[in-house]
């Protein structure tokens, strides 16, 4: 990587050389006390007075690639350039007309990771690594062994049992190996070990507390807030919602508008929103705390990908950093609104891709997003990912003998508007 020159801790500040071993610990100096992930030193600018470099002409987020961590032989499936949709009737129900989501489920593996996963593979790819591994509750696992397939690299990924069944088939289906662990600290347990005995290139956190991803993958997340500026040719949206866990994907966004705000080529930056589950980062920014709250688990949440009791300090970071918001989402209506953002607009969200959307409604209630601000709700995956969650198996319809029976089905009660 010639361009990355080491890398510096998002809290301390502290200088490492790009040989460190990423060991999941995040800065070494930090880890003892208040973990804290680490970010790429980049040697010389990767500026060329505009957002893209001379890659233009790619039909993938590589056409930022001057902007990325340089990899010898990319290995690319075609992912970034998803739309941005302008969608004013369910932004008017939820308070904001000016509404726009991002749409990540167009990417190759149907999901935001892509992004994360091109740029890990490529990178471990360049370095000789031959075994990818994750531990993942389905996205991250399928879009990292489809990349490690296009890469003719094996794959691992560590598993607990719960996860949906539809991203443990596509997972399967790519050839990587699945271990579904019953305690899901074990899945860490093992990736540790096999980077210590194989020297796995390992893409998730492995080591508790979660400080985040790998570095230089997050930093594919940049081409997100990129592209969201190009197709607003130019124009920041005063709010951009997304879905979080651990954060990599907000701290990556965010890292994408600092870096065009820093090199003047937009004129401000948005306010984050991170719609979570438990109610960690809500919990931390109340009490003013660097040190990221635990929270009980009160329910089984249906958006399992987002369900983590304690986030990241570098998720708290971003919050603090653009004024933002953490809005804890539940179960009740999610399912609701997948159907109400799937009939209205046709885009069929994962559950976990709906949260934003009962952030904004939330948000918009209490006064704080106004209702001519414009907002960008990132949907980070399909919602065919997690179908056995979202619908009930035991749900029957209707089936005709005929097409007298369909007609009198059709045109009894509300039917009548079709005709």
């Amino acid at each position: 990587m010639s361009n990355v020159t080491g890398y510096s801790c998002i809290r301390c500040k502290a200088h490492y050389p790009s040989t460190l071993v990423i060991d999941s610990r995040g800065c070494p100096i930090c880890a003892p006390v208040a973990p804290a992930n680490l970010a790429p030193i980049y040697g010389q600018s990767v500026l060329s007075g505009t957002i893209a470099g001379e890659e233009l002409g790619r039909s993938s987020l590589w056409k930022y690639g001057p902007r990325l961590p340089d990899a010898k032989d990319v290995v690319t499936l075609g992912e970034g350039q998803t739309p941005l949709v302008h969608c004013p009737r369910i932004g008017s129900s939820l308070g904001t007309a000016n509404l726009f989501i991002k749409d990540e489920s167009r990417n190759p593996t149907w999901s935001y990771k892509d992004r994360f996963s091109t740029v890990a593979v490529s990178i471990a790819r360049s370095q000789g690594a031959k075994v990818m591994a994750t531990a993942s509750s389905g996205n991250a696992g399928a879009s990292l062994a489809a990349y490690a397939a296009r890469a003719d690299m094996d794959c691992v990924v560590a598993t607990f049992a719960s996860t949906a069944s539809p991203m443990l088939s596509q997972i399967r289906k790519h050839g990587a190996t699945v271990l579904p662990l019953v305690n899901k600290v074990d899945r860490w347990k093992f990736l540790a070990e096999a980077q210590e005995r194989f020297g796995w290139f390992i893409t998730s956190p492995f080591s508790a507390p979660v400080v985040g991803g790998h570095p230089l993958a997050i930093e594919g997340y940049k081409t997100i807030a990129y592209e969201i500026i190009e197709q607003r040719s130019g124009h920041v949206p005063d709010w951009c919602v997304m879905p979080v866990c651990y954060g990599d994907a907000l701290s990556g966004v965010w890292a994408g508008f600092k870096e065009l705000y820093c090199d003047a080529l937009i004129d401000r930056l948005p306010k984050m929103v991170a719609a979570e589950v438990h109610g960690s980062l809500s919990a931390s920014l109340a009490q003013g705390t660097d040190h990221i709250l635990e929270q009980e688990v009160r329910f089984d949440p249906l958006a399992v990908s987002i369900g983590t009791s304690r986030s990241t300090y570098q998720a708290l970071m971003v919050l603090r950093e653009s004024s933002g918001q953490a809005v804890p989402v539940s179960n009740a209506g999610l399912i609701d609104m997948q159907s109400l953002l799937a009939r209205s607009e046709g885009i069929f969200a994962e559950l976990a891709s709906v949260a934003p959307l009962m952030a904004i409604r939330t948000l918009s209630e209490r006064g704080v997003i106004a209702t001519e601000a414009s907002v960008v709700a990132v949907v980070t995956a399909g919602g065919l990912k997690d179908l056995d969650r979202s619908t009930n198996p035991e749900t029957r319809y209707e089936t005709f003998d005929t097409t007298a029976h369909a007609w009198n089905w059709f045109l009894n009660g509300q039917r009548l508007k079709y005709a």
